[in-house]
């Protein structure tokens, strides 16, 4: 029989569904990869092999019965630890949650178990999705698959989902949820060599997902390739009367309109993205990427988004003002950790749990949060953001007057060891560069392979669409994967 670790979301469901290997097969393989990998990877915080074999055992009855199968029938999955599910620990990487077991469940996760997905377990992510290398969880660094040819340095596997990409890439799960709020499906999968896709702001419920930043966070999917990211997507994508930003449009048929022809598109070049001092294997990989679509049959246009310099102060400005608020909520009184002093008071517990149960980071991001929603600060950073954030927008409208889609690098980088930037909180911000604006805009951006740098590791190319279409967001990474042929998988050290 086929290896099925190898096999994606398409193969096993489509595998499932002909009967030449039953799900209780499939969910019996990725649980037993996810446990001899789980020492050295770290990529879950808690594991539910019962979920999977559980999902699994209902498949197999269905489809016995001759009744009619889901999207993600037989496919177990990992489960970002951001979004809640009933009775199972949900602790978005953060001690001020350990032992946190919600008594309802995210609609995105209950989207994908009424599709047929099983749950291998909850992933590990930057604490609170506050990071770009997964280094911020309260339950220890994830490691990426990925080596450097002859070096055994660990290296990250991008953040906040990182626990998603490392899975994902080591297949020991056939695909993850994700969220981003500036970049945080796309950089991780461009760093372990995936593909995954934000959609649309609001095409995705946020009802269950521990909110960072409400106005960016957004789910999405992280799989081995575009097929089945548009697979998961659709399947987990949909209207919910329980969240006030949730779009009441209907989900299209995504994976039968994928269409890697791209005659009669235009692509947009934006020359404010070519940075000075540009790592030269990023460059390559950009222009591989403008070559792949011209050869798909596009026009390739050079375009101009003038406020783009602007977009990551702006980002740290607005992200951390909405997690100073969101965050507020985790005071030690109705779930999760309590840290009660003898002899304190309300304050003093307050204080007590918050400073025990938060990280550094997300510290320093609620802090900064405050900081600018502050009297006499307020106008001077939070409103001028806003501002800003609106002209960013603006230059995307404009420029989807002229192209059809927008392509630019994922990251200014391939992998970085950990350690190598943790120590200087700007070189990390860095790492969203190119990704911020998208989330800014709440445009749909995917992330595909492009290659690999001059070290071995994966480059990724960023494809940002117009709002609402995941449609042409996923033809156009379908074109470059087409054309990328990008087949290169970490060798096994775990």
């Amino acid at each position: 029989m086929t290896d099925l670790t190898n096999l994606g979301i398409a193969a096993i469901r489509d595998g499932v569904a002909k009967g030449e290997f039953t799900a209780t097969e499939v969910a019996t393989a990725f649980n037993a990869a996810v446990e001899a990998a789980q020492p050295a990877l770290n990529a879950f915080i808690v594991t539910t092999p019962e979920k999977a074999l559980e999902a699994a055992a209902k498949v197999d009855a269905d489809r016995s019965a001759g009744k009619a199968l889901g999207k993600m029938a037989g496919v177990p999955i990992g489960m970002k630890d951001l979004f809640a599910t009933k009775g199972t620990q949900t602790t978005a990487a953060s001690k001020i949650l350990e032992g946190f077991k919600p008594e309802y469940e995210s609609t995105v996760s209950q989207k994908l178990w009424d599709a047929g997905a099983g749950m291998l377990g909850k992933l590990n992510l930057d604490q609170f999705a506050m990071g770009s290398s997964n280094e911020t969880s309260a339950f220890g660094n994830v490691i990426s698959p990925w080596r450097r040819p002859g070096d055994t340095a660990p290296l990250a596997p991008g953040g906040s989902s990182g626990g998603s990409s490392s899975a994902v890439a080591a297949r020991i799960a056939p695909a993850a949820t994700g969220t981003d709020t500036g970049g945080s499906i796309r950089q991780p999968a461009a760093f372990t060599g995936i593909s995954g896709i934000k959609p649309t702001y609001g095409r995705c419920s946020r009802w269950g997902v521990v909110a960072f930043a409400s106005s960016l966070d957004q789910a999405g999917a992280m799989a081995h390739d575009v097929t089945d990211c548009a697979i998961m997507l659709e399947a987990m994508a949909g209207f919910d009367p329980k969240d006030s930003t949730s779009l009441n449009l209907p989900v299209p048929e995504w994976t039968a309109g994928l269409n890697a022809d791209m005659r009669g598109k235009r692509v947009g070049i934006p020359r404010e993205y070519r940075l000075d001092g540009m790592d030269p294997d990023v460059t390559r990989s950009w222009d591989d990427g403008i070559a792949w679509l011209k050869d798909a049959g596009a026009e390739i246009v050079e375009i101009s988004l003038p406020h783009t310099k602007y977009a990551l102060p702006t980002y740290y400005i607005i992200a951390p003002a909405e997690a100073s608020s969101n965050l507020a909520r985790y005071d030690g009184v109705r779930y999760g950790l309590r840290d009660l002093p003898d002899g304190a008071g309300l304050q003093d517990m307050y204080a007590a749990t918050r400073a025990a149960g938060f990280g550094p980071e997300v510290k320093r991001r609620i802090m900064i949060g405050t900081y600018v929603l502050s009297a006499g600060f307020y106008d001077a950073y939070y409103t001028q953001a806003q501002k800003v954030r609106t002209l960013i927008s603006r230059d995307f409208t404009n420029a989807f007057m002229d192209v059809d889609v927008i392509l630019v690098p994922t990251a200014p980088s391939s992998a970085f060891a950990l350690g190598e930037k943790s120590a200087d909180p700007l070189e990390m911000y860095l790492n969203d560069v190119f990704s911020v604006p998208a989330s800014l805009a709440g445009l749909p951006a995917m992330s595909v392979p492009a290659g690999l740098d001059r070290n071995g590791l994966p480059l990724g190319l960023q494809v940002i669409g117009k709002a609402f279409d995941e449609q042409g967001v996923l033809n156009a990474s379908l074109a470059i994967e087409q054309r990328a042929q990008f087949t290169a998988r970490p060798e096994k050290w775990w």
